[in-house]
């Protein structure tokens, strides 16, 4: 396959052209918290660096223009990719357009770059179309326990960031990831809401605690499937809780009108709240606020956890989850082994609180590196200095 170098040229110039660095947003836009305050800190500090983000549809734009203003304003260029036909191929009920056709719609515009930071690893596709120069960097996008992530993909790609040492010892230690190619930078998210506190203060009229149902997209290890229903139809006849049903965004991102239309009967409920992908979801909001979160495999109980507080999970696929590094989450909080125990779980989760908080506390220190240095300047240090080492790299 004929190869697209992109990125500098090998002749020699007497005018130092500024390196430029893409942001690449071609998912779903929770995606977006996950990188763009890294492109916030490379703009700001590296004015050598011409900083842009790329994004597949104009609602990540708009997000994109509110979340860099909330920051307090960048020099980032912003470019909504095409070709307008492919924006607007989508599966029925689905956010954004195949992922990969995207990528090979785009390489061209993607060659002009010297580096493409990505939240997610499709990207590492462009290498299999000739795109040779750029370099890729993947940033991660969560913090969570389950195998899927760590893939055979993350080896294509010239820098990998890690938030702490279990994502670092996980990818290193397997062979994934070289360890020059790996930077632990902690978690740059944080430092978006930390700046940008939760949309809102409160969430229900009363002052019964609140518990966040937070189940994962995929079918194989969701408890949605399964059990999903069950759950809130027991939070609904129950008084004790509130609870906020704010899924993965993936797991109603494409769902038909069936599947929506079976949450209808929740409507209106004093106690119950329903979110498949508003800003709430993906900021945080319900993270920070619930008294309790409930859920299965979903890298949210680390954001959660930030401040330890209950938490209960959900076996519904019956599996040998102790001593799994896949479910290491599941010792913050009891598990329910039957859909018929989830509200003694989540009574026993904060009954036992106390109990669990010394695993919390581990799980984030295994989690996260977290340092006075933000952990977006980390990671655009990081950023800043694959660029360096790629420049001086033989062509």
């Amino acid at each position: 396959m004929k190869q697209i170098k992109g990125g500098a040229s090998g002749r020699s110039n007497p005018v130092k052209r500024k390196r430029r660095v893409a942001f690449l947003y071609i998912a779903q836009w929770h995606q977006i918290l996950h990188s763009i305050t890294i492109a916030v800190e490379l703009a700001r500090g590296w004015p050598e660096i011409e900083v842009h983000a790329l994004a597949v549809t104009p609602r990540h734009l708009t997000y994109l223009r509110e979340v860099i203003a909330k920051l307090g304003g960048a020099p980032i260029k912003l470019k909504l990719l095409g070709p307008a036909p492919l924006r607007k191929l989508r599966r029925p009920g689905a956010s954004t357009p195949p992922k990969a056709l995207m990528l090979a719609a785009n390489l061209r515009v993607l060659a002009r770059y010297d580096a493409i930071v990505t939240p997610e690893r499709t990207t590492a596709m462009v290498r299999r179309l000739g795109l040779t120069r750029p370099q890729l960097i993947y940033t991660q996008h969560g913090a969570g326990d389950r195998g899927g992530p760590f893939e055979p993909r993350l080896g294509v790609f010239d820098l990998v960031m890690a938030s702490g040492p279990k994502y670092r010892a996980r990818m290193v230690d397997t062979g994934l990831v070289a360890p020059e190619r790996c930077a632990v930078v902690g978690y740059p998210k944080f430092d978006l809401i930390d700046a940008v506190p939760p949309s809102e203060t409160r969430l229900f009229a009363n002052d019964r605690p609140t518990v966040v149902y937070n189940p994962h997209f995929d079918p194989e290890i969701s408890s949605w499937p399964a059990w999903g229903m069950q759950v809130l139809e027991q939070f609904a006849a129950q008084d004790r809780y509130n609870l906020v049903f704010a899924p993965h965004i993936r797991l109603f991102d494409g769902a038909n009108i069936q599947d929506r239309a079976r949450l209808a009967k929740f409507k209106g409920h004093p106690n119950i709240r329903i979110d498949l992908g508003g800003p709430a979801t993906i900021d945080m909001t319900y993270t920070t606020l619930a008294d309790a979160y409930l859920g299965d495999v979903s890298s949210q109980i680390y954001e959660f956890l930030r401040k330890p507080r209950p938490a209960a999970f959900l076996n519904a696929h019956g599996v040998a989850w102790r001593d799994n590094q896949d479910y290491r989450h599941w010792a913050f909080g009891p598990v329910a082994e039957s859909v018929d125990d989830v509200l003694s779980t989540v009574d026993r989760a904060f009954a036992e609180r106390a109990a669990y908080e010394p695993e919390q506390q581990a799980g984030l220190s295994e989690t996260f590196d977290l340092r006075p240095e933000p952990s977006s300047l980390r990671a655009a240090q990081a950023v800043a200095k694959c660029l360096e080492k790629a420049q001086t790299r033989p062509s």
